[in-house]
């Protein structure tokens, strides 16, 4: 009896021990500052770019190969005997510079003949002309018989025309003459001479090639453009002013660094459908020659015009499996997010097609720590400000 007395005697005290405990605790005062739900994290700062639209010129880059701007081969249109090759390999000719020289003197005696036929129509002619002349007035006294007026009204005219015909059969043969000296028909770099002087030629459709010519005081450059590209140069063709600049073409050569400058020649009249790209041709001037036909180059067009563009950084650009998004700063600091429209990069910036307006304010440092709706403190990094002429 004494044994369970004591028992529940230890059990009693156990319990308002641990009663008094619980009171205790309960009576411990608790701060305001302390409470879960008043701490408030820190904002955390992040670098930003205001926005700001800017005029600039816009530039394409594409690849393309070089042409002449004229190419000739040289074939003979006069048969005969080749005496003089009068161009080295490689030799820049001139205009009218004579490359080649066939046996001229059967043309020379050719041309002699038709020139004694000349003269002897021409004589007859004057004879002719004489004796209708004479018989004019003879016929108004009737003297003579309307029979002989008719006839030398006939011998003058078969006269005439023989005057015209020797005079046709003479300028043919001075053609053919001229045939034996092959000139250039263009100024422009030859190629190798591919006959030499001793060789029989043949003019005809299977006339021999004598050589190449090119010209090189301009060239071509051909490259495919796409649709958009190739309508945003239409919409800026109908709408410029007439001092507006053309637009310009850039060309670097694949292992150079000189650049040369030129302007669109031409587009082609339709669009592949397979590849949705149009033929265009620009032209370079080459008055040094270092420009040769065939040589790969990378090509820039540059808008006709410089139109208002939005640039940012690469670095504020996010990916959200197929969209493009940037965080802007709201007027409470908080962020959030945008989903952007990208165009080509340049320089290190990509084109903002759509998504943000000048004023924005976007976060261009820390992108991975930020997520939408979240309190920052900005610190303005910089101000967009792009140049007409960077590309």
């Amino acid at each position: 009896m004494t044994k369970k007395f004591n028992l529940v005697t230890l059990i009693s005290a156990a319990v308002i021990i641990v009663l008094g405990m619980i009171g205790f605790i309960e009576n411990i005062p608790v701060t305001k500052a302390e409470t879960s739900d008043e701490i408030k994290a820190p904002a955390m700062s992040v670098d930003i770019v205001v926005i700001k639209e800017q005029p600039l010129r816009l530039w394409t880059e594409f690849s393309g190969r070089l042409t002449a701007v004229n190419f000739a081969e040289i074939r003979p249109q006069a048969s005969g005997l080749i005496t003089q090759v009068k161009i080295k390999d490689g030799q820049f000719v001139n205009k009218n510079d004579i490359l080649y020289i066939i046996d001229p003197r059967p043309f020379k005696a050719i041309v002699a003949q038709e020139k004694a036929n000349l003269i002897v129509a021409q004589n007859n002619y004057a004879l002719a002309d004489k004796e209708f002349k004479r018989s004019q007035d003879l016929i108004k006294k009737k003297l003579i018989s309307q029979q002989l007026f008719d006839e030398r009204r006939n011998t003058w005219q078969v006269t005439d025309s023989s005057v015209k015909h020797a005079e046709a059969k003479l300028s043919e043969a001075e053609i053919n003459l001229s045939y034996a000296y092959i000139k250039s028909p263009f100024s422009g770099r030859v190629s190798r001479a591919e006959l030499t002087v001793g060789n029989l030629v043949s003019a005809g459709p299977n006339a021999p090639l004598l050589t190449t010519v090119v010209s090189s005081e301009s060239i071509y450059a051909d490259f495919e453009v796409d649709e958009q590209t190739y309508f945003r140069y239409l919409n800026g063709a109908s709408s410029k002013q007439k001092s507006a600049p053309e637009s310009i073409v850039e060309l670097r050569l694949q292992s150079g660094d000189s650049v040369y400058k030129g302007k669109i020649h031409a587009f082609d009249n339709r669009i592949d459908s397979t590849s949705g790209t149009i033929r265009a041709r620009a032209i370079f001037d080459n008055s040094e020659g270092r420009l040769v036909p065939g040589m790969y180059a990378h090509l820039k067009l540059g808008s006709i015009s410089e139109e208002k563009t939005i640039l940012i950084s690469e670095r504020a650009i996010g990916t959200d499996q197929n969209r493009k998004f940037v965080y802007v700063i709201n007027n409470e600091n908080k962020t959030t997010y945008r989903e952007v429209q990208l165009g080509n990069s340049i320089g290190g910036d990509r084109i903002i097609r759509s998504g943000l307006i000048s004023g924005d304010k976007v976060i261009v440092k820390g992108l991975m720590r930020v997520q939408p709706n979240m309190l920052v403190e900005p610190k303005v990094a910089a101000t967009i400000e792009t140049q007409s002429n960077k590309s």
